[in-house]
């Protein structure tokens, strides 16, 4: 296994200090990634810790989760060990049983990290799971990017230190080693995807052709220097990211196919690239196209793609309670749905910046209030002798569909006196006779 070492410094997975927590779910992987690593952290100047996640899908899972703790135990390794309830999560959110026991374990994960429990999660990966990771996502119709399978570190924080070490090696270290490990029986249910490949196709292949695990690993690393050479050629600077969601201009869907599939690709992995595949990328490319402005479909994942104007915006746009009101009042009032709105009076005139409004007190009556656009609504903003439909206003500036019923707006009546960070109405400007001013900042938490 000494080549596993030079593996991880070649890849620099570990850095000197860091606390590692390995994923370790009883199997033999993984048990031999736990012992392993923890032989060496000398060696790294590293800490090794166990993470233990029950996803509850198996009535034995618990036992799973006590041999974990004994074995820790007994080597002298600390543990940390969580209990999921994945069948909950995949009725709830219309997930298969693999993918909501992949978010219960990667949220267990997040948690770890997120409060400095772990520096990074180690994943007992090899060569065999990449060759099949290569082979099945060929066979969902990947292209390069799907076909250089699984990379030695992920987001800087999921490390596969066995990624390029056969399995052979793997079952030899827990010979040598006399390590015991348990079976997980949902290993042999080729009913999911990665065990009808691992059970069938892959035992079949290997009867004819030797030495495809590792012609499958080598055939990834040419695709994943192509792809990062392609990718490296590739602007993103004008994609809009925010909170929830990307924006990506439609000048990229005019592109070569080969660069907008990567572009693509990039943005639903800032979400999820889980079950994106390239019929999804060939549909949003059409809808890009051929949609008219407003237009919405959904993708994997709650994963939404929605026209707007000289955009596609993907990401998670969620629907808000948009519902009631709220007094104009000074000082910090919260929009749901929104953000927050921040109001304070002046003698003397505020200075001007970005994401603020000045304002003539006088002029705001006392009924004034806070809400969201409803029918009849009209408008005069500033400049404009007259008034408009707010509707006829929005599409003048080119406010994208979805996101007009979601910008307060200071209303009296159907009278609007304010749209929110974009635009106050002539009737509340300030002007030469004006004695108290009011600045109104937005403080959005999204765009």
């Amino acid at each position: 296994m000494d080549e596993v070492l030079d593996y991880i410094k070649k890849h620099n997975l570990i850095k000197p200090g860091e606390v590692i927590g390995v994923a370790c779910s009883g199997g033999v992987d993984s048990i031999c990634l736990l012992h392993y690593l923890n032989s060496i952290k000398n060696d790294l100047d590293c800490e090794i810790v166990a993470v233990n996640v029950d996803h509850g899908i198996r009535a034995n899972s618990a036992l799973d989760t006590e041999f974990v703790m004994q074995f820790c135990k007994d080597h002298g390794i600390r543990a940390y060990k969580f209990k999921g309830e994945a069948v909950k999560v995949s009725k709830e959110e219309g997930l298969t049983l693999e993918q909501a026991a992949r978010k219960v374990r990667y949220g267990v994960f997040e948690t770890l990290i997120s409060r400095g429990l772990a520096d990074k999660i180690a994943l007992a990966h090899h060569q065999q799971d990449q060759a099949e990771t290569v082979l099945l996502n060929i066979l969902r119709g990947a292209g390069l990017n799907g076909a250089r399978g699984m990379e030695p570190m992920r987001d800087g924080i999921y490390i596969r230190p066995f990624l390029a070490t056969p399995k052979e090696e793997i079952m030899a270290y827990m010979d040598e080693n006399s390590l015991e490990f348990v079976q997980d029986e949902t290993n042999a249910d080729t009913t999911y995807s990665r065990n009808y490949i691992r059970n069938i196709v892959m035992p079949t292949l290997r009867k004819k052709f030797k030495g495809v695990d590792k012609n499958l690993v080598n055939f990834a690393n040419i695709c994943a220097k192509d792809d990062n050479y392609i990718k490296s050629q590739i602007d993103l600077s004008t994609l809009i990211v925010d909170k929830d969601t990307i924006k990506v201009p439609l000048t990229y869907f005019y592109q070569a196919e080969p660069v907008l599939n990567r572009v693509l690709m990039y943005v639903f992995g800032k979400f999820s690239q889980q079950d994106i595949e390239s019929k999804h990328i060939k549909m949003v490319s059409q809808f890009a196209l051929e949609a008219q402005n407003g237009n919405v479909i959904s993708l994997p994942n709650k994963i939404k793609v929605c026209k707007d104007y000289d955009y596609i915006t993907i990401g998670n746009i969620k629907k808000r309670d948009l519902t009631g009101t709220t007094n104009f009042k000074k000082g910090r009032t919260i929009i749901d749905g929104y953000g927050a709105i921040r109001v304070s009076s002046s003698k003397k005139l505020p200075a001007q910046k970005p994401h603020v409004h000045i304002v003539d007190e006088s002029k705001i009556p006392v009924e004034a209030v806070w809400r969201f656009r409803q029918e009849g609504d009209t408008f005069a903003p500033l400049g404009l002798n007259g008034s408009k439909k707010l509707k006829d206003y929005f599409i003048d500036k080119k406010i994208p569909q979805r996101m007009r019923d979601s910008i307060p707006v200071l209303a009296v009546d159907n009278k609007i006196l304010c749209v929110a960070d974009i635009e106050i109405a002539d009737e509340i400007k300030i002007t030469p006779d004006t004695t108290n001013f009011i600045k109104i900042s937005y403080e959005k938490d999204l765009f």
